[in-house]
């Protein structure tokens, strides 16, 4: 870490101000926290400008294409033990977001950041990390996103040669193909649901086997690595052998594998698994998603679901049949504009449940849960669906923006 002497030129703090004022002008205005916009600013009148916040911090990145928000968040909790913290707890995720961010954080130590994984590279250049966290890639923002075996080389390249320790997810091929390039690497056995963008070798394109948990290519010989932590049912296993339980208030299993990667984090700065855990356990809700709120005197909790591996782990959690559950997909901008990722989601897994489907695409998704045959209402709006619902909980699943459209209306 440099010391403690201002990073910041006086360009720079007029970048900062600016952006700041920038900022707060558009949060008076209602459009949102102003983040972005301050950050575009700033990095406009000093395009240095993350580098030089980031000077003074202990950088942790995290990047995937699920859990990013959540694991930052976590990480962000335990680090806490150790000195103040700054991070884009929102999950503005791109180098305009993430200025804007660390120009509020002066008195921090460290710098807990989640980046947008086409990013990840040159964030990686500009704040020079200790740390990098990387979770999974799965297929996301078809019509945005690189194919997944673009952005794994993507930061396959960036990574190569990195000083940073890069803990990563060993379960998942993509992943460990990026991080191999990094000379130090801590494995965690974090699990993965998700399998079908891995059938595929990264390195060579042969036919990945997959005997249970591991898996391996039987042509070029890309293995599974061994890792030094696990998940291990409610339980982290550390690099000593010794289990540590997880207690979280967030729910399901995806929750106690970012639990397991941000312990893991956490060790790399001298925070011990016991008092990390004991810490990620006062996070209730990330940003909205979890959150329980009552609406038209019924109970709704909000999940957010993007892609099918999201889809995947969200229906795990929800309640048993006959629970209802709206879904609500849009396909604005920050979605991602093509739906046919909706076909690779197993909705069989809803039989039993009411259903009702709201949002800009609600007949895309009709027409899949037609085909899966299940039973459905389509309803003009989350009112109208809340409003056909019995008395009690009922499960909201909704992708990004629809998250948003949900949140602002029903009060959250």
């Amino acid at each position: 870490m440099a010391g403690n002497s201002d990073p910041l030129t006086p360009r720079a703090k007029i970048a900062v101000t600016a952006g700041k004022a920038v900022a707060a002008a558009s949060r008076a205005a209602g459009r949102g926290s102003g983040s972005v916009i301050g950050g575009r600013v700033a990095l406009k009148l000093d395009p240095d400008l993350l580098a030089r916040l980031a000077q003074n911090l202990d950088v942790v990145l995290v990047s995937a294409t699920n859990g990013k928000t959540t694991t930052t968040r976590l990480i962000a909790e335990a680090l806490r033990a150790a000195g103040p913290v700054v991070s884009n707890a929102l999950g503005a995720n791109m180098p305009a977001g993430i200025t804007s961010a660390l120009a509020g954080g002066s008195e921090a130590r460290y710098g807990v950041i989640e980046v947008d994984e086409k990013y990840l590279a040159g964030v990686a250049r500009d704040t020079d990390p200790k740390c990098i966290a990387l979770l999974n890639l799965s297929r996301d923002q078809l019509d945005r996103a690189a194919e997944t075996r673009m952005l794994a080389e993507n930061w396959r390249e960036g990574l190569a040669g990195s000083k940073a320790v890069v803990v990563a997810n060993a379960d998942d091929p993509l992943v460990v193909w990026a991080a191999s390039s990094s000379p130090n690497v801590v494995w965690v056995a974090a699990g993965q649901m998700w399998k079908d963008d891995a059938w595929s070798c990264p390195s060579c394109g042969g036919v990945m086997q997959r005997p249970g948990d591991d898996w391996f290519c039987g042509e070029c010989g890309f293995r599974r690595p061994q890792p030094s932590w696990a998940l291990s049912g409610d339980h982290v296993l550390d690099p000593h052998g010794s289990a540590w339980p997880i207690r979280l208030q967030l729910p399901g299993r995806a929750n106690k594998a970012n639990a397991a990667s941000s312990a893991a984090v956490a060790a790399v700065f001298g925070v011990p698994p016991q008092v990390a855990l004991e810490r990620m356990y006062q996070v209730q809700a990330v940003a909205g998603r979890y959150d329980v709120v009552q609406f038209m005197d019924r109970d709704l909790r909000l999940l957010l679901a993007k892609n099918p591996a999201g889809w995947l782990e969200t229906f795990s959690l929800i309640d048993p049949a006959p629970a209802p559950v709206i879904l609500s997909v849009n396909a604005r901008g920050a979605d991602g504009t093509d739906t046919s990722w909706l076909w690779d989601v197993d909705y069989t897994r809803l039989t039993g449940h009411p259903i009702f489907v709201v949002g800009d695409r609600k007949l895309d998704l009709a027409v899949r849960l037609e085909v899966a045959n299940q039973h459905f209402q389509v309803c003009e709006n989350v009112d109208q669906a809340v409003q056909l619902c019995p008395p009690g909980r009922i499960e909201v699943i909704a992708n990004y923006t629809a998250f948003q459209d949900l949140r602002r209306r029903v009060g959250n």
